[in-house]
């Protein structure tokens, strides 16, 4: 089932990510269980891609949908976005090259405890178009085209002198 997926942050109007169409698991039924998806699935995506390029295909639905773009730039001398690609890089969050650097893989088991330890900790708060999700494990109605809105909460930062 497609859903649209945003991710807010507080202090900021604009959300982060606006409305990007993913796909889920016909049978979640839970918040736990829609977490656990989606972490798989960018797990998944990330690991996918090759260290030093971006050759690799990014998985349908994926924040790392646009940066598919870039993979022309591996076979340039001299590499350079233009700005209809910049434009659309923008609004994943990060515009780049999409070269990673690194060979390691991000573990899938580690990277769904940590969002759901997240969620348990109150660094994230997820709404289902208006209505806000607070249990993990109770019962989660999920239907074609809903927004599902992940808002990271942020700390005041400052000086304490």
């Amino acid at each position: 089932m497609v859903v649209y997926i945003k991710i807010k942050s507080i202090g900021k109007r604009r959300p982060i990510l606006d409305n990007i169409p993913y796909t889920i698991p016909d049978n979640t039924s839970s918040l736990r269980e829609l977490i656990t998806a989606i972490v798989k699935m960018e797990v998944e995506t990330y690991n996918s891609r090759g260290v030093g390029n971006s050759k690799s295909e990014p998985l349908q639905g994926s924040n790392f949908e646009l940066l598919a773009h870039v993979t022309r730039l591996d076979n340039m001398l001299v590499p350079f976005l233009s700005e209809e690609e910049i434009a659309a890089q923008s609004t994943v969050g990060k515009v780049g090259f999409g070269q990673l650097y690194s060979d390691k893989k991000a573990d899938v088991d580690k990277a769904v405890a940590t969002a759901l330890q997240g969620f348990e900790d109150g660094l994230v708060k997820v709404v289902v178009n208006e209505t806000e999700v607070t249990e993990l494990d109770a019962r989660l109605t999920i239907s074609e085209n809903d927004v599902l809105t992940f808002i990271r909460m942020t700390f005041l930062a400052g000086r304490l002198w």
